[in-house]
């Protein structure tokens, strides 16, 4: 299997298993992370993903070239635009899809095309030093359509995106760092401790106050202000009278960590 899984305290591992092809996506791995990211929303025992590449060579190169222009010519560009406005998008997370929980994507190597626009659907990103980040699609004569064109002007200075999306040319890890499309970045060695260390911090705390909070940011990014201050104390109010909101003053007074059950 292309995708390996493992769990650790709540925290799921997800590792794009193809070095061999620079952890390329094929359609037998779009298929296992569509099932993984499914199964990671329904069951409340997970509460945090990272998502990785094997190797350090690279993150993810995006879709294998060897499927796409099968794909692209194996329907009409209706079809195409049709099926898209019904199932998720690459790697299971650009379109059509919100797992509702917290993920983040540990940048290890090349984070090109596909391999970018994913991470861009991840919650929280961080990078190894030898990291790289781009859109090459316009030098294959098309354009980043999982999302590219769309989330890295809402991730980046608008020129800056641009300036990726229209030539093509990438970035390295610490312009990504400067431009703020990476939160972190560490030596290749200190990745993926790094990574679990967020995710562990992350997953301690009470799981409805984060995804309460992870909602009322996405959410109330399109809103006016005014709107979205409204809409964050209709996320904030059931959470005041939860069971673990009253776990949580409890640990405080007791000087104690808090054992959140998610009710």
């Amino acid at each position: 299997m292309s995708l390996r899984r493992e769990v650790r305290d709540g925290v799921l591992i997800l590792t794009i298993d193809r070095p061999q092809a620079r952890n390329a996506l094929d359609a037998e791995l779009r298929a296992a992370l569509e099932r993984e990211w499914l199964r990671f929303r329904d069951d409340d025992a997970l509460r945090v993903a990272v998502l990785t590449g094997a190797g350090t060579e690279a993150f993810c190169a995006g879709a294998d070239l060897k499927e796409l222009g099968t794909y692209y010519r194996s329907m009409t560009p209706v079809q195409r635009r049709e099926q898209g406005e019904r199932e998720p998008g690459l790697g299971a997370l650009t379109r059509n899809f919100d797992p509702r929980k917290p993920t983040i994507a540990a940048i290890n190597g090349a984070c090109l095309a596909g391999g970018l626009e994913i991470a861009l659907a991840c919650d929280i990103r961080i990078a190894s030093q030898t990291a790289r980040f781009g859109l090459p699609e316009v030098r294959r004569g098309i354009l980043p359509g999982a999302g590219g064109t769309q989330r890295l002007p809402r991730a980046l200075p608008l020129g800056v995106a641009l300036e990726m999306i229209l030539t093509g040319e990438p970035i390295d890890a610490q312009a990504a760092l400067r431009w703020g499309l990476v939160s972190q970045v560490v030596p290749a060695e200190a990745l993926p401790e790094r990574a679990l260390e967020i995710a562990a911090r992350v997953a301690a705390n009470g799981p409805l106050a984060v995804r309460a909070a992870r909602d009322a940011v996405y959410q109330g990014l399109a809103l006016p202000l005014d709107a979205a201050l409204r809409l964050e104390q209709f996320h904030a109010e059931p959470l005041r009278t939860s069971d673990d909101a009253a776990e949580g003053v409890r640990a405080f007074v007791e000087k104690r960590q808090p054992r959140f059950s998610g009710h």
